[in-house]
């Protein structure tokens, strides 16, 4: 049987498998499979750019001719309801069957939805994909009031576009702090000071008991202090949910999401699995980890193509984020979770900043806001394993780029 391998989802992680598995010389079959009707896109401008241009539409990854010219089979509009390793085939929704000889799993993420009196009611969105885009679009440009239901960056971002579009703009959050699972507290309480400053009625420590609507459609929140808030247009940004269940169903380990090693391969060989929907023992960080970003999706891409052609090699990228929020650029590298020191660098009132992590002397991660060059200084020493003092940090770039070269 000539090689096939079946890419399951089509973001930013399968469509990079797609192209990178041809970059590495492979050249059986591939094909796409994807629940999505547009050719693979761009989403970090979904919750800014695309919800301010009005009839604008995605952003392609790579043109139609590119999957053509590289014997990519788009499978568009089609699910995979079954995944048979022991016939090695996989079935789609219309009753297909096709036969496979590797699959990547590249299935992503849901928006976890809060289970709680009218979450069904009209006017309630969750973005995760261009339609989804395109429907709160629509009802933004009719609205005059909005709800922002989580602190986190996708929250954030929504708040201050709908802001942007002279909206009455109310966000929500139920942790004490916006961005608490993603930064540092001094990160967070200046994005919340920014965040009021554009206008936006920032409420935290408090969450969502319940929708109130008519006729069917949404026109306020309730909240668990008792409140109520009333509003036309409503946006969720509650997290997410690792799609697992094809995985799952296959017999495969899940922790959190589908379980993967340093080449991303899961508990079966054949099978491996990349982005939102992995999780896998971090180097840096000493733990498991499920890592929701375009980085990670496109870098994990490029290692399961380089396995599936016979060149494995461990997974030891720098992780990093970003997020636009309104005037602010929020850049991290690294990850933070044992951080028991932190430096400031820069000028919180200049708007340009960053938070030095560490444990101990160990350089964690780093936190910048319209700070582009700590942001990039910091990943290449992360991935160096270099620890700066507090003296080098202080004396600013050249001094950190001379410890690179050093090394």
């Amino acid at each position: 049987m000539e090689e096939r391998v079946i890419i399951i989802g089509g973001g930013h992680g399968g469509s990079q498998a797609a192209a990178s598995l041809r970059q590495e010389g492979f050249d059986g079959a591939i094909a796409l499979v994807n629940d999505e009707t547009e050719l693979p896109y761009h989403k970090p401008p979904l919750s800014k750019t695309f919800l301010k241009t009005p009839g604008g539409g995605s952003q392609m990854l790579r043109p139609e001719s590119f999957y053509r010219d590289n014997g990519v089979e788009l499978l568009f509009g089609r699910r995979v309801e079954e995944l048979d390793r022991s016939a090695g085939r996989v079935r789609l929704d219309d009753g297909v069957s096709l036969p496979f000889s590797q699959i990547i799993l590249a299935t992503g993420a849901r928006p976890r939805l809060p289970q709680v009196e009218g979450n069904g009611l009209d006017g309630i969105f969750a973005l995760r994909n261009f339609a989804d885009a395109g429907r709160i679009r629509e009802a933004t440009a009719a609205s005059r009031s909005a709800i922002v239901v989580g602190g986190g960056f996708i929250g954030m971002e929504i708040a201050h576009t709908l802001a942007g579009l002279g909206k009455h703009v109310t966000l929500v959050e139920m942790a004490p702090r916006v961005l608490g699972r993603s930064v540092a507290p001094l990160i967070s309480s200046y994005a919340e000071r920014r965040a009021r400053e554009a206008g936006i009625d920032l409420r935290t420590g408090v969450g969502v008991s319940g929708f109130g609507g008519a006729n069917g459609r949404v026109d306020a929140v309730r909240l668990t202090d008792g409140s109520r808030i009333s509003a036309d247009l409503v946006v969720l940004g509650t997290g997410v949910v690792p799609n697992v269940e094809l995985a799952a169903a296959a017999g495969l380990a899940i922790d959190n999401g589908i379980v993967v090693d340093e080449q991303m391969r899961t508990a079966d060989p054949r099978i491996l699995a990349l982005g939102d929907v992995t999780s896998f023992h971090h180097w840096h960080a000493a733990r498991p980890v499920r890592l929701e970003s375009v980085q990670n999706a496109s870098d994990q891409a490029k290692h399961a193509a380089r396995t599936i052609t016979g060149k494995p090699s461990a997974f030891h990228e720098v992780p990093w984020f970003w997020s636009d929020q309104g005037d602010i650029k929020l850049q991290t590298a690294g990850l933070s979770f044992d951080a028991d020191r932190h430096l400031l660098a820069g000028d919180p009132e200049a708007n340009a900043f960053s938070v030095w992590h560490f444990a101990g002397p160990r350089l964690l991660a780093v936190d910048s806001i319209n700070r582009a060059a700590d942001h990039m200084i910091a990943r290449r020493l992360l991935a160096a394993g270099i620890d700066p003092t507090e003296e080098d940090i202080n004396l600013g770039t050249p001094r950190l780029k001379e410890m690179i070269s050093s090394k």
